[in-house]
C-alpha cells in the first residue's frame, strides 16, 4: 500500500507496465459489471470487444514522460454490429485507481487515488486487425470522439500480449 500523498493537480511520476495492468484490470472489472445486466446495450457488445486503450494526457505521458497525469482516461473500443443497437458513443463512468505513487487530484473528493474515467465507443472493424480499425477510425475522424482522442496518443493496454503498444501518436513531443 503505498503512502498517502498531498494532492496535486498533476502527477510527474512514470507510468510502468503494472500501472498500465492495473488500468487493465479496473476496465475489465468496470465492462464485467455492465455485462451482467444484458438487457443494456453494452451487455449485448460483451463478445465484441476489440481493446482497451490508454489515451489522452496520460497516454502522452507514458510516452514521453514530461506532460503529467491529471487522470486517466481508458477507452474500451467495440466492433459495431447491424444487428445490436449503437450505445452512447461516449457512455462513462469514472472508478478510482485507488492509493499510488500518482496520488490524487484536489478536487477528487472521495478518491483515495487519481480518478481513471472509463470510456467505450463501437467502431466499424469487420474481420480486420483491431489496431488498423482503432487507427483508421481516428485518421477519418467522422465523429467528434475521434477528432477528438486523435490528438493525443493511444497506448494499448488489453489485450495483455499488446501491453504498452503505442498504436496512434501524432504528438512527436
Amino acid at each position: 500500500m503505498e503512502a498517502e500523498m498531498k494532492p496535486t493537480e498533476r502527477s510527474y511520476r512514470r507510468i510502468e507496465d503494472k500501472d498500465l495492468e492495473r488500468l487493465a484490470e479496473l476496465a475489465q472489472e468496470d465492462l464485467k459489471r455492465l455485462y451482467k445486466d444484458s438487457s443494456d446495450t453494452i451487455g449485448r457488445y460483451k463478445d465484441r470487444l476489440l481493446m482497451l486503450c490508454l489515451c489522452q494526457g496520460a497516454a502522452k505521458h507514458f510516452i514521453y514522460g514530461r506532460h503529467g497525469v491529471k487522470d486517466f482516461d481508458v477507452w474500451a473500443f467495440f466492433s459495431t454490429s447491424p444487428d445490436l443497437p449503437r450505445f452512447h458513443s461516449r457512455s462513462y463512468k469514472s472508478v478510482d485507481f485507488g492509493p499510488s505513487r500518482f496520488g490524487r487530484h484536489p478536487v477528487d473528493e472521495g478518491f483515495k487515488g487519481r480518478r481513471v474515467d472509463m470510456l467505450r465507443t463501437a467502431i466499424e472493424c469487420n474481420d480486420e486487425d483491431p489496431e488498423k480499425c482503432i487507427q483508421k477510425w481516428l485518421r477519418e475522424g467522422k465523429s467528434k470522439n475521434a477528432l477528438w482522442l486523435a490528438q493525443r496518443p493511444v497506448v494499448i493496454i488489453y489485450p495483455n500480449e499488446l501491453l504498452g503498444k503505442v498504436i496512434w501518436d501524432l504528438c512527436a513531443d
